[in-house]
């Protein structure tokens, strides 16, 4: 709608100095391309738009956002790739959405492309190194999923006992099975077994979670998918419902009930992606920009949920929590 309304604007203003109307048509236009939706992430699209910002550029004043979002249909981003790289957009970002990077960089080797993703980006092909990303892309990496064995560690610290940890996780995620490898040796090690429930679509999710009553389960664990962090609600709501302990990927899950949550901000990962997209739009090239990677990771903790599950957190656990949601 913002975009039409500007070109009717344009295509009106015949009366315009000619310098001017050629300043409104040199406004750089950056593709925005996810396989997700819009609703669950409207504090993240704030944070890019203020990486924007303080680089320099507000969307429909120095540039143009196209955004186009997959809805949780995956197999849309091809096509919605392809049709930013017809466009000739000058930069495509991707945040928080490594399907929508791959897409986009099997799409074009010359627009480039401004990512964060949670998993190694080297080990997903986006780039040859961190410090020297090389090509047409570069961005922020979170190593959200490397982080599954510490959440799985500060989970046990809470729960006694021996019985198994349920995992959830979606085998449409590139990165689901080292991240599943990862968690099943950490809890190895430890002397415990790790049941993986695999989740694609909601109703999945409810099954999983009739099963995860079903064998009593004690906690649970996940790893970093957009499909989760779109139904976060959902997910939390289920976990608090059937009193399940569980740990999250994000502070934005804890914040909305669930028990506990260890991750990199994501609110900063965006910002940093539309300060990259700024960057780049004032001639930086990817390949000369490094991966941005975090400098701590947050541990949250919601005693409201903890109370509401009868469960006593240890004042150890307390002390190394960087908030806690009273």
């Amino acid at each position: 709608m913002r975009r039409r309304a500007f070109i009717a604007l344009v295509g009106g203003a015949a009366a315009w100095p000619l310098v001017t109307r050629a300043q409104q048509q040199a406004i750089p236009v950056v593709g925005f391309l996810h396989d997700g939706s819009f609703a669950p992430r409207t504090h993240l699209m704030a944070a890019f738009a203020r990486g924007l910002g303080e680089a320099g550029f507000v969307d429909g004043r120095d540039v143009l956002i196209e955004y186009h979002w997959a809805q949780d249909q995956s197999d849309r981003l091809p096509a919605l790739a392809t049709h930013l790289v017809q466009r000739q957009v000058a930069v495509i970002a991707t945040p928080g959405s490594p399907k929508a990077t791959v897409a986009a960089k099997a799409a074009t080797a010359a627009i480039p492309i401004a990512f964060s993703v949670g998993a190694d980006p080297v080990k997903l092909g986006l780039v040859a190194s961190l410090n020297r990303p090389g090509g047409n892309v570069t961005g922020v990496s979170y190593f959200t999923n490397e982080l599954g064995p510490k959440r799985l560690g500060l989970l046990l610290e809470l729960m006694a006992g021996s019985a198994d940890i349920f995992m959830l996780a979606n085998p449409k995620n590139a990165t689901t099975d080292s991240a599943v490898q990862d968690v099943r040796a950490a809890a190895t090690e430890v002397g415990r077994e790790l049941s993986v429930l695999l989740v694609s679509n909601n109703r999945e999710l409810d099954a999983a979670f009739a099963t995860i009553v079903q064998k009593r389960a004690p906690a649970f664990v996940m790893n970093a998918d957009e499909l989760f962090f779109s139904r976060r609600v959902q997910l939390v709501t289920l976990a608090t419902r059937h009193a399940i302990p569980a740990i999250y990927t994000s502070r934005e899950y804890s914040e909305i009930g669930g028990l506990m949550s260890y991750g990199a901000n994501l609110s900063d990962m965006w910002r940093e992606v539309g300060s990259y997209v700024g960057r780049i739009l004032k001639g930086a090239k990817p390949a000369d920009l490094p991966v941005v990677q975090p400098t701590r990771f947050e541990f949250l903790i919601n005693l409201q949920t903890a109370k509401a599950l009868g469960l006593e957190i240890p004042p150890t656990l307390l002390a190394r929590a960087d908030e806690v949601i009273e």
